[in-house]
């Protein structure tokens, strides 16, 4: 099958839950024969317009994307459209609500069958204005009456569609990636000044929905005695928000804003972690909270819907979102109960081994692109791609 991908900033990953998606899946359909072509923006990949480059055997192109904020992604995908109209695809692949706005055109103007990611209800999301959400919230709509298949990647997602719009979905979950080696030696969280095992990690990016200045605040009030907590990740059009945790940060010698991390740096500061926390009020399936939980790290999050999947049944801690005292009374309770809490983590790593792997996830995408495209529904295990002689 010829695959087209639309609405991904790019690839290699930079940041971002729908990259680290695509970097998963789509090798992975390459080496069963498939042809993918992912459309960038030639912003995030910082290469010529129109220009060719492969990841992993996906053909990643670069498509304009003028750097106008709110505008960026919405030109992109449009220029890309139109290249995708003029290609000929089996199967056009739009991944979010911004860029399913398209969705329909490409529906009237190709043969391709329409599929719609939905990672999560973006037009909720505190960077946009009414007008933008608006705009959003109309892909949302287009696709729900539209797309040939709306995938989701939580069972809070499936319902929202069902009752919002009376639209059925197909539910295949995030899978999390394996983070690379790292140094055993843990050099450089010691140049950081931590300890392992005795500090409090945030990763993601720096945005007011995924609540980084409610643990700031509650890490704060709480003062754990040993503990540090590590800020990690990026502003992302949030500008006004960044100097609320650079203060919140300035009142605590043991709060360290690292950045972003990649590769060798961030494996080794998740695994070196004693707590991982994501306060967030909104998430679809956070790819974050998973690979912590892959890695056996300790999870406390904030009760919403899409944390609960991950984390009930003892899996990790949760707390009421967007309230200080919950959250400060859930650290307490995490910290001071170590032994307790590697147990609980330790299930949580055999729960997502086995019900949040990419070789099912793999499966579930082909089938349903065999299915719109009328062809055998045979799939091939990972080893099966990876070693032939198996196949036989």
């Amino acid at each position: 099958m010829k695959i087209a991908v639309v609405g991904t900033k790019g690839l290699p990953v930079k940041q971002g839950g729908i990259e680290r998606y695509c970097a998963e899946l789509y090798p992975s359909l390459v080496a069963q024969g498939h042809s993918i072509d992912l459309y960038a923006r030639s912003s995030y990949t910082n290469t010529p317009w129109f220009s060719y480059s492969d990841f992993n055997g996906v053909r990643v192109i670069s498509i304009p994307s003028p750097e106008i904020k709110g505008l960026e992604a919405f030109i992109n995908c449009a220029i890309a459209l139109i290249v995708c109209i003029y290609k000929g695809y089996d199967i056009i692949h739009f991944h979010a609500l911004g860029p399913a706005l398209f969705s329909r055109l490409a529906q009237i103007f190709s043969s391709a069958k329409i599929v719609v990611t939905c990672q999560g209800l973006d037009w909720q999301r505190a960077k946009w204005n009414k007008l933008f959400s608006s705009v959003i919230r109309q892909g949302e709509k287009i696709a729900a009456r539209h797309a040939d298949e709306i995938v989701v990647v939580s069972k809070v997602l499936h319902s929202y569609f069902l009752e919002t719009y009376g639209r059925d979905t197909l539910y295949i979950p995030n899978g999390p990636g394996r983070y690379p080696d790292s140094d055993p030696k843990f050099s450089y969280g010691k140049s950081l000044g931590l300890e392992q095992g005795r500090y409090v990690i945030f990763l993601g990016r720096l945005v007011p929905e995924k609540n980084p200045d409610l643990l700031l605040r509650a890490f704060n009030q709480l003062k754990p005695e040993g503990w540090k907590l590590v800020i990690a990740g990026g502003a992302s059009d949030a500008p006004k928000y960044m100097p609320v945790l650079q203060r919140l940060a300035s009142e605590n010698k043991n709060v360290l804003l690292v950045g972003e991390l990649h590769g060798s740096r961030l494996a080794e500061i998740v695994r070196g972690s004693g707590l991982f926390v994501l306060p967030s009020d909104l998430e679809g399936l956070p790819l974050v909270m998973l690979e912590a939980m892959l890695e056996g790290i300790p999870v406390l999050g904030s009760n919403i819907p899409p944390h609960q999947q991950l984390l009930s049944d003892g899996r990790g801690l949760m707390f009421k979102a967007g309230d200080l005292d919950s959250c400060v009374q859930g650290l307490e309770e995490a910290i001071s109960q170590p032994v307790e809490l590697a147990q609980r983590a330790k299930e949580a790593q055999m729960y997502v081994e086995e019900h949040y792997n990419w070789e099912k996830i793999t499966a579930e995408n082909l089938k349903l692109y065999k299915k719109l495209c009328n062809l055998p529904e045979e799939v091939k295990t990972v080893e099966e791609v990876r070693n032939p002689v198996i196949a036989k």
